[in-house]
């Protein structure tokens, strides 16, 4: 074998692959999904001096490509429209791959840390609500697929990863992102196409993680020290170390082709909430750029309230602005509100299925074509201070908010002296003007509305998507 397919890269691949002369990523597989309608790549390495041939049973044309010095060779087939099952055969004249159960569809690419990837089954205590009708309904008949990538981190990018495409089995269901599962279902329901979810995300990680060498180096420098990546030794603690999960997780799979992304992630960055906004920026245009999808859609969540043992603090009241600018910033991008899913008790809540169904009712709307509803959560837009009371509008996109006619919780109101005090909402005309007024607060000059780190959403629009958090002053409390 030639120098580059290494002891480790072996050991890797196991021992289906020890006489084999074709060696693909894993993220190839039996089962797999390749992005319809596009020029999806597809790459691996060979020992063998002559060209590789790839054939698909869709067209039954092939394609060739020519291995370079060390081996490696990538070319782009084109894919049709939704269908499968499938074969693809990968071959170099003496040796073949040939890949079954393929399906062509929609695939995506699912990131981020714990509530990301909180499994169906759900972590020890802390349950998926409807995981078990999910776990027990899942049918390898219905075209849904997974590839869950095994945590790697790495100091170096790596060619090859661990983690290969599963149909929709109780046990894989079982052990799948219970968020990108419900997103994946959702579009399943609607499109009646093949659905694919590459799942790539470790618990307690902050985005720059989730980043490259290249991007943190050259857009935030002076803010991180990246000197261990020079050595030999992998940090202790991973949950903030820039790079290394992008590195074991991400470069071994580009350039995969897949649709466009959703992401689960901000409570490591919770107090850093300015660069933040400046992080997610660079970590969506880095991904497209490597993946060479410059249009890829790009939808996230919205951090859940949680009393982060300090239930009035306003931290992630800040996070969750910074999160909102974010959408200001990153073209063809979309937030899925959760401030009515969160629990006091667990930074892990367990209504996953609407934060699923919201990203996708986000891609649905914007990416397919489904029209008759708004996904996108209302926001602040105004307020008129006069006779001892706030009014707010916000942008409802045609849409009024509710419910009417009753008191709505979550609203806080201050004077002059910047001291908030509770106080109560209520949608007043149908333009979904909210009135909000204290007793404790004659002459009011700022409303925010579930800021603090503990707080349920009331307030909504006609299609169950909460208000999202806000605030009219501009304090740092």
């Amino acid at each position: 074998m030639k120098k580059f397919l290494s002891l480790s890269l072996l050991a890797l691949l196991g021992a289906f692959w020890a006489d084999a002369k074709v060696i693909l990523p894993s993220v190839f597989s039996d089962n797999m999904v390749f992005q319809r309608n596009s020029e999806a790549a597809i790459w691996g390495w060979t020992d063998g001096n002559g060209k590789i041939s790839v054939t698909t049973t869709w067209t039954g044309a092939k394609y060739t490509a020519t291995p370079d010095s060390n081996g490696k060779w990538m070319l782009r087939i084109p894919t049709p429209e939704a269908g499968g099952p499938y074969k693809v055969t990968i071959a170099d004249g003496s040796e073949k791959i040939i890949l079954s159960n393929v399906l062509v569809g929609e695939v995506w690419f699912c990131s981020g840390q714990s509530n990301m990837e909180m499994i169906m089954s759900g972590y020890p205590g802390q349950p998926t609500e409807g995981g078990v009708d999910e776990i027990t309904n899942a049918d390898p008949q219905v075209p849904i697929r997974i590839c869950t990538i095994t945590h790697n981190p790495s100091l170096t990018p790596l060619d090859q990863t661990k983690g290969s495409w599963k149909e929709n089995t109780p046990e894989v269901v079982s052990n799948t992102s219970a968020t990108a599962y419900f997103f994946a279902k959702k579009l399943h329901q609607s499109l009646r196409i093949p659905i694919g979810i590459l799942v790539s995300s470790v618990g307690g990680t902050a985005i720059e993680c989730w980043m490259d060498k290249s991007t943190v180096s050259g857009k935030f420098t002076g803010e991180f020290d990246l000197g261990f990546l020079e050595g030999k030794d992998m940090p202790k603690e991973l949950s903030t170390t820039p790079c290394v999960f992008f590195n074991g997780m991400v470069a071994p799979l580009i350039p995969f082709t897949f649709k466009g992304m959703i992401w689960y992630q901000g409570e490591t960055n919770r107090f850093r909430p300015s660069q933040y906004t400046r992080l997610q920026k660079e970590y969506v245009e880095m991904m497209r750029r490597l993946f060479d999808n410059p249009d890829a859609p790009f939808y996230f969540a919205q951090l859940a309230p949680y009393s982060y043992s300090d239930p009035d603090g306003w931290t992630l009241g800040y996070f969750r602005e910074a999160q909102q600018k974010s959408l200001d910033l990153i073209p063809h991008s979309g937030m899925a509100a959760t401030v009515d899913v969160g629990e006091y008790g667990t930074i892990h809540p367990k209504k996953k299925r609407e934060v699923g169904y919201r990203l996708a009712y986000l891609a649905l709307y914007n990416d397919y074509g489904v029209k008759g509803l708004n996904p996108v959560s209302p926001t602040f837009k105004s307020v008129e201070f006069r006779e001892g009371k706030a009014f707010i509008k916000t942008n409802t996109d045609g849409r009024q908010i509710g419910p009417i006619d009753v008191d709505l919780a979550g609203f806080e109101i201050a004077g002059a002296d910047k001291v908030f005090h509770p106080a109560t909402g209520r949608i007043i005309d149908w333009s979904g003007t909210v009135m909000v007024t204290s007793p404790e607060v004659p002459e009011p000059v700022a409303v925010r509305y579930c800021f603090r780190n503990w707080g349920e959403g009331t307030v909504f629009n006609n299609y169950g998507i909460p208000v999202s958090p806000f605030r009219t002053d501009d304090w740092d409390l």
